[in-house]
């Protein structure tokens, strides 16, 4: 997903660009990905610095998404559909109370429902919950759907696509990154380099004064859909921490996500998920009756401190776009426009320069 609407604005911008994708374009975490553009509800006191980062990214949504489909004619799959945020007991309404000052404290626009309310929105929720807010201005998206779309703009705005390509290292001449070695031994020669590999991002041969640190996060999530249709949920359905089910407006519905410290294990296991469908039918019965029709793990690009690296590196001619954690999907827009003012040579905005990789690259190669 970082990757093609990287490469769908550069070529907007006259850069003739090359991506190279070593599955499938979409394939990866994004293929696994839930896509909440959900600033607001993922909210959180200690990951400030990206809450200004995710609303810029989501005022541009509504403009991407409509870009995209009078660009290639397909839908992209984007809904205004808002978040319920649900609390089973009191020791969750509280918390749920704490959410809501610390949101109203930053002027973040969230209604406090009482249990009629909620249910006079979604229907389906269970009588027995204790509280609800609502927050309008959260929206969705399918990513699977998204990237497709993506592949197909970035082609017509004279991207080359190469899929199956995987890439090796890296390639520097001197001080400077000069292209990349693919896994068949040839090279693809390039003015500039960017690294939109997610969590796969540290094995491509740089030094390690250049190298910015991500780690994979495990995150097992079901897909589900409804045969009689949609209906079941209108708005996306948050949880206690970060658990949600999101719908997609035509009967299907995605239920996530874990959050594991597991390196590159990707297995699907049977605790989690048992977890998840358990607290996710306690407030929403009628999930029980949906149909599963995938099970699938998949790996989160984090760096240390949780926040991207947007921009360019230690090393001339290599620019960064990963990190991005639990908010890729929500966050491409905006990674687009800072990556591509990059690659373009212009000065970083206020907001871009809080995500440059050189919080975590040393001296530049060779200095």
């Amino acid at each position: 997903m970082i990757g093609l609407a990287i490469a769908w604005r550069a070529s907007q911008r006259g850069l003739r660009v090359i991506l190279l994708e070593r599955d499938a374009p979409g394939h990866g975490t994004s293929w696994v990905a839930a896509g909440m553009i959900a600033p607001i509800s993922e909210a959180r006191p200690t990951e400030r610095p990206v809450l200004a980062l995710s609303l810029a990214s989501s005022s541009l949504y509504p403009e991407f998404a409509s870009e995209l489909r009078e660009a290639t004619g397909r839908d992209p799959g984007y809904l205004t559909c808002g978040t319920v945020e649900v609390a089973r007991d009191e020791d969750e309404a509280q918390a749920l109370d704490r959410e809501l000052a610390m949101r109203r404290s930053l002027g973040l626009p969230v209604r406090r429902l009482l249990v009629s309310e909620a249910r006079r929105l979604e229907p389906a929720l269970a009588p027995a919950i204790r509280l609800a807010l609502e927050v309008p201005d959260d929206h969705a998206i399918d990513p699977r759907r998204l990237t497709e779309v993506l592949a197909i703009a970035a082609t017509q705005a004279g991207a080359e696509v190469r899929s199956g390509i995987g890439v090796s290292e890296v390639e520097l001449a001197g001080e400077r990154a000069c292209g990349v070695r693919l896994a068949d031994g040839s090279a693809v020669r390039a003015e500039q380099v960017v690294i939109a590999a997610g969590v796969w991002s540290v094995e491509l041969g740089l030094p390690d004064a250049a190298r910015v640190p991500v780690r994979p996060v495990k995150g097992q999530i079901l897909t589900l859909h409804d045969p009689s249709g949609p209906g079941l949920l209108t708005r996306a359905l948050r949880m206690e921490d970060i658990g949600y089910v999101v719908p997609r407006g035509d009967g299907r519905y995605v239920l996530g996500a874990t959050v594991e410290e597991r390196g590159f294990d990707t297995t699907v296991t049977v605790g989690p998920l048992f977890e998840l469908l358990r607290d996710a039918i306690e407030l929403l019965p009628g999930l029980s009756e949906l149909v599963i029709d995938e099970l699938i793990a998949g790996l989160r690009p984090a760096t240390p401190d949780n926040l991207p690296a947007l921009g360019p590196g230690a090393v001339s001619g290599l620019h960064w776009a990963t990190g991005h954690y639990r908010n890729g999907i929500a966050l491409a827009p905006i990674t687009a426009e800072i990556v591509v003012g990059g690659l373009l040579g212009e000065q970083p905005s206020e907001l871009g320069s809080k995500f440059s990789p050189a919080r975590f690259t040393r001296s530049p190669v060779g200095a």
